[in-house]
C-alpha cells in the first residue's frame, strides 16, 4: 500500500557516535504518528535518512516500499518540512511558491490552493523578510503540499506558532490524515501530541523505546496514578509498599501512587485499617508516560 513508511534496522554512525541504533518502526496511512524523543535522540537524523538527505550506515527506510531517491516525481508523493521555511527575503510568499511550482513542474493553480489551505492568503503578497516564524512555518507547510502528496513529514512544525496557530495545525493535520494521507510529525510539545496523534513512536539514544496507539502507550506503562490523602500517611505508604506500589509524598500532604487503580489502593488501605480522606484516580498523560519510558536513556551512545 503506497504511503506506508517503514524503517527497518536503521543505523547511522558518525565516527564513534551512533546517532541511530538499529531502529525499526512503521507509520500507517490515514493516521497522524508522533515521532517523539529527548533532544539528541536521533529523530532529525532518522527523518533525513528517510528523505534521502543522509545515507544510513545500515538498514533501510522506505515510503510505499521504495526509498525516497527511487520515487518518480517525489514532490507529488512526499511533502516535507525539516525546518522553518527559507526563501529569498525580498520575495513574496506567493512568488516563493510559484518558483517552486515552476522548478517542480507543478501547475501554478496549486499556489492559490495551498495558500488557502494554510491561511496565508492575506499575507501572500508580503515579502518573506516580514514574515514571523509562525508564518514561515505555514509557508513551509504550503510548499510541502504543492504536489498534493500522500505522505507528509514534519519536523517540529509547531515552533513559532501561537496557541491559535497550534490549534489550526492540529485541525489541518487531522483533516489530511482523514483523507487517507500518512502524517509523521516530530515534536517536543507532548501535551499537544496527545491531542493530535493517533500513534506515537518514542525513541531515546537512537533506539526504539515504544510504538503504538497513544491510548495503548498510556495504558501500557506505569502511567496510571492515584492521589490519596490520609491522616496516617506512613502506615499507608508501608501497606502500599508491601503490595509493590511506588509511593511519592506530595507537598500538599497527599500521596501519589504510581501504577495502580483506585480500587487496588483502596483495598490495600482497607486491609491495613487505614482511614482515607481522598482517593482519586488521575488521567495518564503523554508527558508522564514519555518521561517514564525515556528515563535514563537520553544519552546517545
Amino acid at each position: 500500500m503506497f504511503g506506508v513508511i517503514n524503517v527497518e534496522h536503521l543505523t547511522k554512525e558518525y565516527g564513534k557516535l551512533r546517532a541511530v541504533d538499529d531502529l525499526s518502526f512503521t507509520v500507517r496511512a490515514g493516521r497522524v504518528t508522533g515521532f517523539l524523543g529527548p533532544n539528541g535522540a536521533g529523530k532529525t537524523t532518522t527523518l533525513r535518512m528517510l528523505l534521502g538527505l543522509v545515507a544510513p550506515t545500515s538498514g533501510e527506510a522506505t515510503i510505499g516500499g521504495r526509498r525516497y531517491t527511487e520515487l518518480t516525481d517525489p514532490v507529488r508523493h512526499v511533502g516535507a518540512v525539516l525546518e522553518a521555511s527559507g526563501a529569498h527575503r525580498g520575495r513574496s510568499g506567493r512568488d516563493h511558491l510559484r518558483t517552486i511550482c515552476t522548478a517542480a513542474g507543478l501547475p501554478a493553480a496549486r499556489v492559490g490552493a495551498v495558500l488557502e489551505l494554510v491561511g496565508l492568503e492575506p499575507a501572500a503578497k508580503r515579502r518573506f523578510q516580514g514574515y514571523s516564524l509562525g508564518m514561515r512555518q505555514r509557508l513551509g507547510i504550503a510548499a510541502a503540499m504543492l504536489g498534493d502528496p500522500g505522505v507528509l513529514i514534519l519536523d517540529e512544525p509547531a515552533n513559532g506558532l501561537d496557541p491559535e496557530g497550534i490549534r489550526w495545525l492540529r485541525g489541518l493535520l487531522r483533516g489530511l490524515a482523514a483523507e487517507g494521507r500518512t502524517i509523521l510529525v516530530s515534536s517536543h510539545l507532548l501535551a499537544e501530541m496527545q491531542h493530535l496523534a493517533d500513534d506515537v513512536v518514542i525513541v531515546a539514544a537512537g533506539r526504539l523505546v515504544r510504538q503504538g496507539p497513544v491510548g495503548g502507550v498510556l495504558d501500557g506503562g506505569r502511567s496510571a496514578r492515584v492521589r490519596v490523602r490520609t491522616p496516617e500517611p506512613d502506615r499507608l505508604a508501608a501497606a502500599l509498599g508491601e503490595h509493590g506500589l511506588p509511593v511519592a509524598p506530595q507537598d500538599d500532604g497527599s500521596l501519589l501512587v504510581t501504577g495502580a487503580e483506585p480500587a487496588r489502593v483502596g483495598h490495600a488501605a482497607f486491609r491495613a485499617g487505614v482511614e482515607l480522606h481522598e482517593l482519586t484516580g488521575e488521567r495518564a498523560d503523554l508527558e508522564q508516560a514519555f518521561l517514564e519510558l525515556t528515563a535514563g536513556r537520553a544519552e546517545i551512545r
